[in-house]
């Protein structure tokens, strides 16, 4: 009669203890999730380097791979070429109507000696029309070749911008032919491998910032009220040993509708049908996985 007694308080003691634990040491809990970036091909073509292992650690901007950009190049260099010969045909306006106006300052100082001559009455009037005459024809002359030269131009210029576009275009579709990480953070699924050929939009990797993790818990009505966006709490997670290891995390969003309570989240109060999810915001320090159960204290 006495052991059964004693088992009976051992195990009421180990109920009591669970009950202390999950009930009255925290108010919310939930799991930890991280911003999560699924990298796809944006070229097609044969996956020439890819440098990706599961866990690896890469930075924001880290190329980690290419896919083949040898047609890209080559039509690359043939619109380098067309630009150069395009750009080749442009008039150089002021040498080719430099005859004209030598001829027109000629025939300036010409009449401006025939005029002085006129006045000492050692020339007559029609010299000086004549020169006048064959000044204004030149004239005429220059600006026709000038507008024609500055039509041409244009035109050649239209042409040389309209190749820049295309060689912009190209660079975007050679840029694009480089894989690199678009965050920094931990590799965690590689869907490729090199050698294969890969499609726009084929899947390549998946990363994830594990530096700022999100603690996703559910809280109801009544804790919602005493909560707003900024708020600091305590979020705790295993230690391992027995323990509760400490973060300082802050609510980073809260859910403006109500949702029935997950069967694998556990509240303060049982009791309630709705809660509302939150996002509290925790530096990692090398310890939190994604997945990973975490406790809140408010």
């Amino acid at each position: 009669m006495k052991q059964i007694y004693l088992i009976f308080f051992g195990v009421a003691a180990l109920a009591f203890a669970s009950c202390s634990h999950g009930n009255g040491e925290y108010d919310a809990s939930g799991a930890f999730e991280a911003t999560e970036i699924i990298v796809s091909s944006e070229a097609n073509g044969k996956i020439e380097r890819f440098d990706v292992t599961e866990g690896q650690q890469l930075q924001q901007g880290q190329q980690v791979g290419a896919i083949d950009s040898t047609q890209l190049y080559l039509q690359m260099m043939s619109l380098r070429t067309n630009a150069r010969g395009v750009r080749a045909q442009a008039p150089n306006i002021n040498t080719q109507t430099a005859a004209i106006e030598e001829q027109i300052q000629t025939l300036q100082r010409e009449r401006e000696r025939t005029q002085n001559l006129i006045k000492a009455n050692a020339a007559n009037r029609k010299q000086l029309d004549d020169i006048n005459a064959q000044i204004d024809v030149l004239q005429k002359q220059l600006s026709a070749q000038t507008s024609s030269l500055q039509k041409s131009s244009a035109s050649i210029s239209a042409q040389s911008s309209s190749i820049d576009i295309q060689a912009a275009q190209l660079q975007d579709r050679l840029d694009k032919c480089r894989i690199t990480s678009p965050i920094s953070g931990t590799v965690l699924n590689k869907y490729a491998e090199q050698g294969e050929l890969a499609g726009m939009g084929t899947p390549l990797f998946k990363i994830a910032d594990t530096q700022h993790m999100f603690l996703r818990a559910y809280v109801t009505n009544d804790q919602l009220a005493q909560l707003k966006l900024g708020d600091t709490v305590k979020v705790l997670t295993d230690a391992g040993d027995g323990s509760m290891k400490p973060y300082n995390g802050t609510i980073s969003w809260i859910s403006d509708k109500s949702e029935f309570t997950p069967k694998t989240i556990q509240t303060k109060n049982e009791r309630a049908n709705l809660v509302y999810a939150i996002k509290i915001a925790v530096k990692n320090d090398g310890f939190l996985k994604i997945g990973m159960y975490g406790e809140v204290k408010f």
